[in-house]
């Protein structure tokens, strides 16, 4: 069953999806969302570190002012352990209030869904889409119930996770795992995150409320073995982990895994088609990169179209000035993430002490300490 002609069709309620639905919205085009997912599915339980730059596209949408129980990281320490060199990054250096923000992912879609009902956003739940074909004029969605909706311009938000997804143009299998769960530690966070490379991989502490958020990064089959530990052994293996900075960890609430990897699909899905967020890129977790560069994503997307004329919207020249922007920020991010994951997971003689010498320059001088933070909150136009 075909239906009338869409502005611009959206796959994917994410966050993600959603922001580039209310982006658009304020440009002045209508947008109407698909998500595969039931309007009462069961709630992401993952942490969410939203940079400085993030926080702005969310006030600018009116999202911002909605949302509770978020955590300011106005500090960031930076270690390896086993060795010397340490750099410490503070938000006043870098003239903004914070570094970055840690709240609950549900916290976040949440809010995002109230506010697409809000703004009369068509979001439509439990809508699968089966494939996607490309034309010259307009890309038409095939859904699981039977329905065929076409539009000139149709973005792919979904994660990657659609049938129709194309398989990434590099990836790499970083055989890591990341252990996630939240701890308490016997001194108070004071607003500070700490990074920790070791052999094995980085962990990251993330204030979140009066306890920290803990992103445990392992071999997958350490993963497994360190997520099931008890309760008394998971802390004291994660005190000889990371070290006593934050004194002892007194309590971990239930653990989960999630596999890493790298993937880059690319902005460029077919005519009239475009991938964002997950959907194009995917980043190891360390420095929090991947979910701000999808965010991104979503606003210079709907910026773009924007400044294009309605009846260009979608085409070819407007997709691959998009693809062609975005570009720099992307590659950046992943190479950056990719760059640290390799280098800093591994006991190589040589390298650890140029590791060393390498947070012992970004601790001491000033103007490389403001180009690394800006980049991370603001990415690589910062």
């Amino acid at each position: 069953m075909d239906e009338p002609l869409n502005s611009v069709l959206i796959v994917g309620a994410g966050p993600v999806g959603a922001v580039c639905a209310l982006a658009l919205q304020q440009q002045g085009i209508d947008a109407r969302v698909l998500e595969a997912q039931p309007a009462d599915a069961r709630a992401d339980t993952r942490t969410l570190a939203l940079s400085h730059g993030s926080r702005l596209i969310l006030d600018r949408l009116g999202v911002w002012g909605r949302l509770d129980g978020v955590t300011p990281i106005t500090r960031i320490h930076i270690s390896q352990r086993g060795a010397l060199g340490v750099a410490r990054l503070a938000a006043d250096e870098v003239g903004v209030p914070a570094l970055g923000y840690v709240l609950p992912y549900a916290t976040l879609t949440a809010a995002l869904k109230q506010v697409l009902a809000d703004a009369g956003i068509a979001v439509e739940y439990g809508v699968a889409v089966g494939r996607i074909e490309s034309g010259a004029e307009v890309a038409t969605l095939h859904t699981a119930d039977g329905r065929a909706l076409a539009a000139p311009l149709v973005v792919v938000a979904d994660g990657g996770r659609g049938d129709a997804a194309p398989e990434p143009r590099f990836e790499r299998d970083y055989d890591q795992m990341a252990v996630v769960c939240d701890v308490q530690t016997e001194l108070p966070h004071g607003n500070q995150a700490f990074e920790r490379f070791t052999p094995e991989g980085p962990a990251a502490l993330l204030p979140k409320n009066d306890r920290y958020a803990l992103v445990w990064t392992a071999s997958n089959a350490d993963a497994q073995r360190i997520a099931t530990l008890a309760d008394d052994e998971f802390l004291a293996a994660l005190y000889r982990h990371f070290g006593g900075r934050q004194g002892r960890f007194l309590q971990a609430s239930p653990r989960k895994t999630f596999p890493l990897k790298l993937a880059w699909t690319g902005s460029e899905a077919a005519d009239r088609v475009v991938r964002i967020g997950n959907a194009a890129q995917t980043l190891h977790p360390v420095a929090g990169q991947g979910f701000n560069i999808g965010l991104r994503d979503a606003w210079e997307l709907a910026s773009l179209c924007g400044d294009t004329a309605q009846a260009a919207i979608g085409n070819a020249a407007m997709l691959g000035t998009y693809a062609r922007g975005r570009r720099t920020d992307v590659l950046a991010g992943l190479g950056f993430t990719d760059f640290l994951v390799r280098v800093f997971s591994n006991d190589i003689a040589p390298l650890r002490h140029a590791r060393g010498l390498g947070l012992l320059a970004l601790e001491v001088v000033p103007p490389l300490k403001a180009f690394v933070a800006r980049r991370m909150i603001f990415g690589a136009r910062g």
